[in-house]
């Protein structure tokens, strides 16, 4: 049985980093579809998620979110949007600050 996978412009763009980055075209397709789930919960409220941290290796997990009515106080419109650097960017609910995470390091979207 085969198994077609179809994907927009960004998810493809994510896959393509994934791979370079890890060596692994399949781990790059289910990792850009993870994010594309995360930024969509991201998005709608409050989103609950592991990662493992780039500094550290440990594994993380977070509660984030994208919402604009939980941000609006915090967002100054400067810098550049975590796609334009290949991450992810969030607000931490729980630490009360703005954190990042590399595609490749995402592992579960609870």
């Amino acid at each position: 049985m085969e198994t077609m996978v179809v994907v927009n412009g960004m998810t493809a763009h994510r896959a393509n980093v994934i791979f370079a980055r890890t060596g692994s075209a399949v781990m790059g397709v289910v990792k850009a579809q993870m994010i594309d789930l995360l930024k969509e919960k991201l998005k709608s409220g409050v989103a609950h998620f592991l990662y493992k941290k780039q500094s550290t290796g440990e594994i993380r997990e977070a509660w984030g979110t994208c919402s604009h009515q939980l941000m609006k106080a915090t967002q100054n419109g400067r810098g550049l949007s975590g796609d334009q650097v290949n991450t992810v960017k969030y607000w931490d609910v729980e630490k009360g600050g703005y954190r990042s995470l590399r595609y490749e390091n995402l592992i579960q979207v609870l």
